[in-house]
């Protein structure tokens, strides 16, 4: 297959590293309220209207029958006005056609290292996904689709495994790459790698930028790292065989075995 991998760029995210996050407010027919909350919002406040209904001219009739009719909303719309005005909600779309990452629900991670090679080179091997799992542990496989989109599964705690489709944002060879997440993924997230030549032939710093959304929120960002699985203690490692890899052609193991060998490049021309 053959893949062109020229500059693309969505002008939204031209000068940033990673596609905003977003607040949760309601609007554009998104909802902000989960499933789950509907459902619950809906039968608590069909219960409160019913029973305010049955209380005649008491004074706790009409206080019941407006809380009783604003959870009724909530259900039957999914929309919530408080949460609109606190900018959060419980469901996971956003307001954005890019964004991934519900404002301040997002664990953001930023992660750089400097490799003696050139960018071009190391944007060329970083490029092809395909080659990502040689380097990054926690990733199984990467299957590319076509030049914008691809297919990644990871590795998770218990032995179990997520995946999720993912779309380049913006292109830029031999200096980034930013990427997202689309709907449904099991981990919404989104990122970019930055190449970029230091002076005086010092090599090449590569910049990974990474923001998601853990299962669980952030009581599963806990758990993850209480089981050695946190993401910026992964990326950070990752970077660090990246570097072993592209430098010596090989990553050593704790053994001082070398694992994996540099060869060609899989990105077809």
């Amino acid at each position: 297959m053959s893949i062109n991998y020229g500059r693309t760029e969505s002008s939204t995210v031209r000068n940033a590293d990673i596609p905003p996050t977003t607040p949760i407010t309601g609007k554009h027919g998104h909802a902000n309220v989960s499933d789950t909350e509907r459902v619950l919002s809906g039968l608590a406040g069909a219960a409160l209207a019913g029973f305010a209904i049955t209380q005649n001219k008491r004074s706790s009739a009409l206080p019941l029958g407006l809380v009783g009719g604003y959870l009724l909303y909530r259900g039957v719309t999914g929309n919530c006005p408080t949460y609109t005005a606190l900018r959060t909600g419980t469901n996971h779309e956003t307001d954005s056609k890019i964004a991934v990452i519900p404002e301040g629900q997002g664990i953001k991670i930023v992660k750089a290292m400097t490799i003696q090679k050139s960018a071009a080179e190391l944007y060329a091997f970083w490029r092809n996904f395909e080659n990502l799992p040689r380097f990054m542990k926690h990733l199984e496989a990467v299957e590319v689709i076509d030049g914008k989109n691809s297919k990644w599964t990871a590795k998770a705690p218990f032995g179990q495994t997520v995946s999720w489709n993912a779309e380049i944002l913006s292109d830029e060879p031999d200096q980034r790459i930013v990427w997202r997440s689309l709907e449904p993924a099991d981990i919404p997230n989104a990122g970019s790698v930055r190449f970029e030549t230091q002076p005086a032939g010092r090599g090449t710093t590569v910049t990974v930028s990474l923001e998601y959304n853990p299962p669980a929120g952030m009581l599963g960002a806990i758990v993850a790292k209480l089981f050695g699985e946190e993401p910026g203690t992964q990326v950070q490692d990752d970077l660090r065989r990246f570097k072993q890899l592209m430098e010596t052609g090989e990553i050593p193991t704790i053994g001082g075995q070398p694992h994996g060998v540099l060869g060609r490049s899989k990105q077809e021309n």
